[in-house]
């Protein structure tokens, strides 16, 4: 790669680029600077050429007797929800087009979530409309409102009650709450929920003493998920602390990360533990949330919906990925130490590809790109970037990152058929996951003519997140080194100041305008 080649860069910082999306629906992802080139690449799988899309029928799928997954559910059911709607005595207030459910209003919607005896809904339908609901009702009201319907039309407010009437009502309400703590367990953060949850469940014992062991692994798997989140927020609070102090007191490092792990693919490892476990504690309304505008009906309030701590989390992470890779190349003043770092984390940067790590693969690459590092021609000049054509290739953004595309297709389709826990690993690029749910959340009104809720676009965006539950639920296989999954968290990086001035340390300004900046930032910073 030449010199030239070089200076593309990325021109807004990485945490500014999901802000952004998620602010602003007409602009897409600033070009990364990647370098087309007519040679075949090898991909995470070793030899599909040409890059070209593995072919339809040559797809690999899970065999088995095991229950499908959430996302293998909405794979199965097309285009939309068209489940047969016979239970409901008056479907006048739920539309159908091309024999799929279009939308509908949200008292005919809750009827439809709510079990009977005879009756229980489609997985992908609780789903999609416990996701999407919250923006319309709170989830409390919600439960509530779900409550209540049962109570009337199971007639359970009588004191003499017929179990033998009520037929597979109470394992079905069971079911479906089962399936709300699993699927938005961060919804019974809230007393209210926990209240709710309580008082039908005691109904339904009295009634269905034998429903006592699945309640309580109900409530235990409830308690455990939880607990977990509450765990990560602390963890997170502390290594913010760390973080905070470290840069507040200037800590010079006196170490670099290729002696604290040697090894390309062990940090590739250490990585991929520290995504999946931030990709796993994501909720998937977060994403609801993330979009929701401020200017919502007096149904609903901000005060009343989750935060998207989780997310965002995951947004900082990759800007502090990133940010690190750009310290630790311009911290050495010797042009053979940076050649050395920036191969170093080329090569970790492919054995992320090989994992199935897109995300961390995308924040070492945008941390190269980074003005400070682009712009060292000099270092560059030395870098052996045959390794580093083929993954900023595979990262391009031409037609709308058609290669990553063709690239994370093949890895869920990996994940599909695999055997081994290595293999199953899918982590996406994330901010363009987002953006993808973002302009399908732009494109399409929440509510049509009439004020029906579009049920489309919302079975839509939800089999969209159902491919994210599938990922998150996949464990880490890699052995943890504590000591390089420190550094990666806690190391002190430079802030987008100090990166410039490192910069100019390690190759001082040729033109007048980096000379002219060089000044001001020296003048900036008391220099």
């Amino acid at each position: 790669m030449s010199a030239v080649t070089r200076k593309v860069s990325l021109n807004v910082r990485p945490l500014e680029k999901l802000q952004k999306l998620l602010r602003k629906s007409s602009r897409s992802q600033p070009a990364i600077g990647l370098k087309q080139t007519p040679k075949a690449r090898p991909t995470i799988f070793g030899t599909i050429a040409h890059d070209q899309s593995p072919c339809e029928d040559k797809r690999r799928k899970s065999v088995g007797p095991q229950m499908l997954s959430l996302s293998q559910m909405f794979d199965l059911a097309g285009n939309g929800y068209d489940r047969h709607l016979d239970h409901l005595e008056d479907i006048d207030t739920l539309i159908f087009q091309d024999g799929n459910l279009s939308s509908g209003s949200l008292e005919a919607l809750i009827q439809h979530i709510v079990p009977t005896s005879d009756y229980y809904p489609d997985r992908t339908y609780i789903f999609a409309f416990l996701l999407s609901s919250r923006l319309f009702i709170r989830p409390h009201n919600l439960l509530a409102e779900i409550c209540q319907v049962c109570i009337f039309q199971q007639n359970l407010a009588q004191d003499r009650i017929d179990k033998g009437s009520l037929g597979k009502f109470g394992p079905h309400i069971v079911n479906l709450l089962s399936e709300w703590t699993e699927l938005f367990p961060y919804d019974f953060r809230d007393e209210r929920m926990k209240t709710h949850l309580k008082d039908i469940t005691h109904r339904m014992l009295v009634i269905y003493p034998e429903l006592r062991k699945e309640v309580s692994a109900m409530m235990h798997n409830l308690v455990i998920k939880l607990a977990r989140l509450s765990k990560y927020e602390e963890m997170l609070s502390k290594l913010n602390s760390e973080a905070l102090q470290s840069a507040h007191a200037q800590v010079v490092p006196t170490t670099d990360i290729i002696e604290v792990c040697p090894s390309p693919l062990v940090l590739a490892q250490q990585l991929t533990h520290i995504e999946m476990e931030r990709l796993s504690m994501i909720g998937p309304e977060e994403f609801v949330q993330a979009f929701a505008k401020e200017e919502m009906n007096t149904e609903t309030t901000f005060r009343d919906m989750k935060k998207t701590s989780n997310l965002e989390a995951y947004v900082q992470w990759f800007n502090r990925l990133s940010y690190l890779v750009a310290t630790e190349i311009t911290s050495h003043l010797k042009k053979k130490n940076r050649v050395k770092m920036i191969e170093y984390f080329i090569d970790v940067a492919k054995e992320c590809i090989n994992i199935g790590n897109f995300n961390s693969l995308m924040a070492i690459i945008a941390g190269m790109n980074l003005s400070p590092v682009a712009r060292l021609k000099k270092t560059w000049a030395k870098v052996n970037t045959v390794k580093f054509d083929i993954l900023e290739h595979q990262m391009n953004p031409w037609n709308n990152f058609g290669c990553y595309r063709s690239c994370l297709k093949a890895a869920m389709w990996r994940s599909q058929g695999a055997v081994e826990d290595r293999e199953k690993i899918v982590i996406p690029f994330f901010s363009l996951f987002v953006k993808d749910l973002y302009f399908l959340n732009e494109g399409c009104s929440n509510k049509i003519d009439g004020g029906h809720i579009n049920f489309e676009k919302f079975w839509q965006l939800a089999k969209q997140i159902s491919d994210l539950i599938a990922w998150q639920q996949v464990e880490c296989p890699f052995k943890k080194e504590n000591k390089a999954l420190h550094y990666l968290l806690t190391s002190p990086i430079f802030s987008e100041t100090t990166l410039s001035l490192a910069s100019f340390e390690c190759e001082p300004p040729e033109n007048s305008f980096d000379k002219q900046r060089h000044k001001t930032l020296k003048s900036e910073a008391g220099l």
